[in-house]
């Protein structure tokens, strides 16, 4: 999550590399959703553009929540009771023209792992905590 020209599909770009994505990682804001292929598959969704719980439902995005890839949601807080109950919420904000904070806030034990890592990462480098 975070305002427009934040960076989001910038961090989707980074996700798609980690995961070996291969091809041009853009925005879906039009088409709503991409497939990328790498180690996982990733579904990079925008829902900019969408206001209703129904039209998520109507176009299904909530079934690729329960699949073996990877969901990567821009303007996640659209989805309301749709959104997965475990989860990882990043949220983006500027700090300046070039730099931007991200928040980590996990949901279940498999994120909260992952984000105690990415916080023991920071403390070794010096970098901010997550």
């Amino acid at each position: 999550m975070g305002e427009l020209g934040s960076g989001k599909t910038c961090l989707a770009q980074g996700i798609a590399r980690g995961l070996g994505v291969t091809e041009y990682t853009s925005s879906p804001s039009f088409v709503l959703m991409k497939e990328y292929r790498g180690r996982l598959a990733m579904y990079h969704m925008d829902l900019y553009r969408l206001d209703r719980e129904a039209e998520m439902l109507d176009l299904g995005l909530e079934s690729y929540f329960s699949s073996a890839g990877l969901c990567v949601v821009e303007w996640a807080e659209k989805l309301g009771r749709l959104m997965p109950e475990e989860r990882l919420l990043i949220t983006i904000s500027y700090q300046g023209d070039k730099e931007r904070r991200l928040k980590f806030v996990a949901r279940g034990k498999r994120y909260e792992d992952r984000v105690a890592g990415l916080t023991s990462i920071g403390s070794k480098t010096g970098s901010p905590q997550a």
